[in-house]
């Protein structure tokens, strides 16, 4: 089977084609600037070869089309045509309460799809319109939607619920949901294999750190906890995000600087975290770089997103009653030697030790605690395209075995 695995967002829509009989990527691609001047499509295919080129790309099914023509390029293409292709699996960052696993798209997700617009006004649409795009491009092709939100959605409703009055819930379904699971599914996956035990048998903390970031408590294989609520806005301090602060500093805030209800959330959302605290940069190498030349606002950036990250872990740690594993990964988790270094320090109280040689290993999937450690540190390389195309399998596959089990 070769899984098309797509993510789609407001003027990109990225890409990779998988062969599941191996599990490795044959194109992985990218289309820039969807209904934007000087768009452009770039594919690398699994050799290295790699195509890219301008064209207009007005729309996301032009963008579908001209994916399609790049992966059956005579040159540059992975396949002979677009039969190839068995299944597609999307990536949609809400799925609300409805969903708890992925789901096989027909017209009850597309409305369920389209009834969390509300909830994740920036993601949904055009995840929607990638889905829209393939459904009319590839008609027989089955189409498997995997949500962010649906890993969390084991949490109990003590971790979910705000203490608010109840009927906003019922009105507005305003909870906390969750994000990165697909991530941090496959994580605790990776590292119950690293600790050679079922996972129903562990207790794992994940850290997906990137410019946004996001722990999770994971026990038994399922979400208890984590730190993205309603949004992902809440939780640790993030690239310009605030991550959870006082709500009252909301209004007042607005009062004094005059700010709508939409201008405050560009605030919080796009102008804050360790960019908004250094007035640098939200890229945590620039911050680094600042903070070794002496930058006391880039050093306490860096402080306070280490800072926010380790009260949560110390939180999972009291959630789960102890820990077998604190996992590390995206961008800053898997890259960042010093980022852990900070979060981490302090912790031997705790039982939890890294070795500092180890840590200097970037990007592999690593135990970076020493012997004694009585917490194993996992770097681990997260993977969220492949777990996207394992589930689309399985989901394919089941539901053909029903289709073939059910008398004519």
């Amino acid at each position: 089977m070769k899984v098309l695995v797509i993510n789609a967002g407001s003027s990109s829509l990225k890409y990779q084609l998988i062969d599941m009989i191996n599990e490795s990527p044959l194109a992985v691609g990218l289309c820039e600037r969807v209904g934007i001047d000087n768009s452009i499509i770039t594919q690398k295919r699994f050799d290295g070869k790699k195509l890219e080129k301008q064209v207009d790309l007005p729309t996301h099914r032009v963008a579908l089309e001209e994916v399609v023509k790049a992966l059956t390029d005579p040159e540059f293409g992975v396949i002979t045509d677009m039969g190839e292709i068995n299944a597609v699996g999307h990536r949609v960052v809400h799925g609300g309460e409805k969903f708890t696993t992925s789901a096989l798209f027909d017209a009850g997700v597309e409305e369920a799809i389209r009834d969390c617009f509300d909830l994740a006004p920036l993601h949904n649409p055009p995840n929607m319109m990638g889905i829209t795009a393939c459904a009319e491009i590839m008609p027989g092709t089955p189409m498997v939607i995997v949500f962010d939100t649906a890993f969390h959605q084991t949490m109990p409703a003590y971790a979910y619920m705000y203490a608010l009055p109840y009927d906003l819930y019922e009105k507005y379904g305003v909870r906390k949901y969750g994000f990165h699971g697909t991530s941090h599914k496959y994580v605790a996956g990776r590292a119950a294999l690293m600790l050679g035990k079922p996972i129903e048998d562990t207790k794992i903390i994940t850290c997906h750190l990137g410019n946004g970031s996001s722990i999770a408590a994971v026990k038994g294989g399922k979400s208890i906890d984590t730190s993205m609520g309603f949004t992902p806005l809440e939780g640790v301090a993030m690239g310009t995000r605030c991550g959870s602060i006082d709500p009252a500093v909301v209004p007042f805030i607005m009062d004094k600087e005059g700010l709508s209800s939409r201008e405050i959330d560009t605030l919080m959302n796009k102008k804050s975290g360790v960019l908004g605290v250094s007035g640098i940069s939200n890229d945590f190498r620039d911050l680094d770089e600042a903070a070794s030349h002496g930058n006391e606002r880039a050093e306490l950036a860096l402080e306070i997103f280490a800072y926010s990250v380790k009260r949560v872990i110390g939180e999972y740690l009291a959630v789960l009653n102890g820990a077998d594993a604190i996992v590390f990964t995206a961008g800053i988790g898997e890259n960042s030697a010093s980022i852990r270094k900070r979060i981490l320090a302090g912790l031997d109280g705790l039982g939890i030790k890294i070795d500092e040689e180890k840590n200097k290993i970037r990007g592999q999937e690593i135990d970076i605690s020493t012997p004694d450690s009585s917490v194993r540190v996992f770097v681990i390389p997260t993977n969220e395209e492949l777990a996207i195309a394992r589930e689309t399998k399985e989901i394919v596959e089941t539901e053909a075995k029903l289709r073939s089990s059910v008398p004519v």
